[in-house]
Formats: structure tokens, C-alpha cells, sequence
């Protein structure tokens, strides 16, 4: 069966499944899952262990040897098998098929995957385990939730923000500074735990602590150019630009955007529905929430206007062109940065006049001061 990752407390608290299979890409999250039914296995009397990680070559009977044996001494066991690829080959899926046709009371295994593609979780093998036992499915923190996670967070160390706009002004500060890298932000939760003592904490006590850790996804610049959130995409382009990402792999991910877009709203001219137009463009998660709200912000003329300017700066990212200071109306910024974020602009602000030349300055994230420590 599927278990949302919330309800697992719960549902150890009322016994053990004979098998496990925790995937996603979300590693702290993972790892908090499966340090939570290693605790329990522990607890109801599985004291040997046996790990085994799928590489090439890996032998799978002797997986399916250890999930059969019986101790020596009568002791149950758990059996943990991680595959990094997620892609088990066709004897791996046989062994899988196997393993779930043959629980053990004896014997709890736990199978640890990253992300899976829908196909891969249709599969017979996927779905012989997930029947069999508990598929556990580790999603992301979405950049909309990390406030209220942090707080969370906070709850549980016996911390909380201050009430009102100061709190809120804090948990914005946090996820901030700490998107994209939830391992990091789980550091700087509980470093917040070891400065300060239970109870609230104000916004100045916040500021000081958290350090700026954040690590930005160029895939995730799409949902804040569609939320129109201006402060964020500026401190997400920053982010990039200083973590050396190639300018020509942010270009080609926002003018997906922008074609998925035009593809879009061309559709609904047309005069089919959102609905289907999403699920043929596989618009999904939080941009399938977004993509609404940026289709009646943005006029088909500008979308178009945008790709004219994609194609420019396609030239200037890779040296085959530069652009003309001043002339914003036929070069890029001699910039290639601003250049991506005058493009982005297009569907996160557009200009209330398609004639005016001159687009919106670039806000620049200012620069951190240097943390005070409490004394």
C-alpha cells in the first residue's frame, strides 16, 4: 500500500509491515523514514542486519539467500537493499517480483530508491512490492510549504517565532536563505536550538543565526517566474550566476517555459480546455497552480516578443553576438545575466506598454552582513 510520509509515526506505532519501500529524491527526508523503521524494527526484536546496494554485477540471489535464511542463533533480521539507479534491469525485476511473493516474519526488508519516473511505478516489479507491503513516497518540500516546515521544525525542538507579522517576517527569512538545500536548513534549524533556549525567538535572534545556504534549481526558476515573484527570481539568478550554473542552460529552461506558455495560450484561444492543454504540455505540481494566473498576465504578443529575445541572447550567451549599451529594444543587456532576467520579466511582470524600450531594472540581492553571534 502507499503511505504518505506523515502518517508513518502512526502507522509503526501500530506494527510492522514485512517490507519497505521508501523513494524520492529528498535525501534528509529519506534518511529521517528509514531511521524511523530501523528504530522500530530495532524495537520489536530485529537485530541483525544486512545491507546490500545493486551496482553492476550484483548478485541477486544472494539478496533473495538472506531474505529466506534464519539465524543461528533465532534472532530476526533486517535486510536493507538500495538501489541508486532506481532501475533494477530485468533479473533485478524478476529477484524483486520473487522477494515480494515470499515475506518473511523473520526477515523485515527495506528497499530504498530515488525519484521514479510514472512509468517505473506501474511497473510489475514496483507494483508486486508496493502491494506486498509499504511504498512510502518522499516528496520534495515545495518552496510555497518550506515556511511552515521550518516552523515545524522549530515545534519540535521546543522553539517557536514570534507572534504575528515579526514570525512570519522570520520563517520567510529562514526559507530564504535555506532554499534548495533542506539538509542545510535542518542544520540551521537545529543550530538555532544550541544558541538559543526553548520558547520564541524574535526576528533579530533569526537574522543573526541563519547563514545564507541556499542552492537554487534551474528548473525551479520556472515556478517563480510563473508566481510573478520578482524578489525571488532576482535572488534565484544570483544564486546561479555564483554557483557557476552555464547561462545557456538557464536560457534553455526559461524558453521552454516561454513556449509551453504560447503553446498554451494559443490552445485556450482556441478554445480547448486548460485542463487538457496542461496535461499535453506536462504542466504538473505547483506549475499546473501557476500556470493560470501567468496566462492572464502575459499577452500572447509578448510571449512572442519574449522568444525574439530569447534568440538574441542565444547569440550573446555563446559569443556570437553582444549587446549594444543603451539599445534595449534591438540588443540584449551587455550583461547575459540581465538579459535572463529582462526574459523571465516578460512573464513575471509584464510591462503595462509592449511599445515602452526600456525594461524594468534588474533588484540586486544585497549582500549579507556578517552574522552576530550572541554572546
Amino acid at each position: 500500500m502507499q503511505l504518505r510520509p506523515d502518517a508513518l509515526e502512526a502507522h509503526l506505532a501500530r506494527g510492522l509491515a514485512g517490507l519497505y519501500v521508501v523513494y524520492g529524491d529528498e535525501h534528509l527526508l529519506a534518511q529521517e523514514a528509514c531511521d524511523r523503521i530501523r528504530a522500530a524494527a530495532r524495537a520489536a526484536g530485529f537485530t541483525e542486519r544486512s545491507v546490500f546496494t545493486v551496482e553492476r554485477g550484483f548478485d541477486w540471489s544472494s539478496l533473495l539467500g538472506a531474505s529466506q535464511s534464519m539465524s543461528l542463533f533465532g534472532d530476526r533480521q533486517l535486510v536493507e537493499l538500495r538501489i541508486p539507479s532506481g532501475k533494477p534491469g530485468k533479473e533485478g525485476a524478476d529477484a524483486l517480483k520473487a522477494l515480494a511473493s515470499t515475506v518473511n516474519d523473520d526477515v523485515l526488508t527495506m528497499i530504498t530508491l530515488p525519484r521514479l519516473d510514472a512509468a517505473t511505478q506501474k511497473s510489475a516489479w514496483f507494483t508486486a512490492l508496493a502491494d506486498a507491503g509499504v511504498a512510502l513516497k518522499i516528496d520534495p518540500v515545495e518552496r510555497a510549504q518550506l515556511p511552515n516546515w521550518v516552523g515545524q521544525r522549530l515545534a519540535a525542538q521546543g522553539q517557536r517565532v514570534a507572534a504575528g507579522e515579526e514570525g512570519r517576517r522570520a520563517l520567510a527569512f529562514i526559507a530564504e536563505r535555506v532554499e534548495g538545500n533542506l539538509l542545510a536548513a535542518h542544520q540551521e534549524i537545529q543550530k538555532l536550538g544550541l544558541l538559543y533556549p526553548n520558547g520564541s525567538l524574535s526576528f533579530d535572534q533569526v537574522q543573526d543565526a541563519v547563514l545564507n545556504v541556499a542552492r537554487y534549481d534551474v528548473f525551479k526558476l520556472n515556478e517563480a517566474m510563473l508566481a510573478g515573484d520578482v524578489g525571488r527570481l532576482a535572488r534565484m539568478l544570483d544564486g546561479l550566476r555564483g554557483e557557476g550554473e552555464a547561462a545557456v542552460l538557464v536560457l534553455w529552461a526559461l524558453v521552454e517555459e516561454v513556449r509551453t506558455l504560447l503553446r498554451i495560450k494559443r490552445g485556450v484561444a482556441a478554445g480547448k480546455p486548460l485542463a487538457m492543454l496542461t496535461r499535453e504540455n506536462r504542466v504538473w505540481g505547483p506549475r499546473e497552480r501557476l500556470i493560470g494566473p501567468a496566462l492572464s498576465r502575459v499577452s500572447e504578443a509578448a510571449l512572442e516578443k519574449a522568444l525574439a529575445l530569447a534568440a538574441r541572447l542565444d547569440r550573446h550567451v555563446k559569443g556570437l553576438s553582444g549587446g549594444t549599451p543603451g539599445n534595449h529594444r534591438n540588443d540584449p543587456p551587455p550583461d547575459p545575466w540581465d538579459g535572463l532576467f529582462e526574459l523571465a520579466m516578460t512573464v513575471a511582470a509584464p510591462k503595462p506598454s509592449a511599445a515602452s524600450p526600456v525594461p524594468p531594472p534588474r533588484p540586486r540581492v544585497p549582500t549579507a552582513a556578517p552574522a552576530r553571534r550572541p554572546v
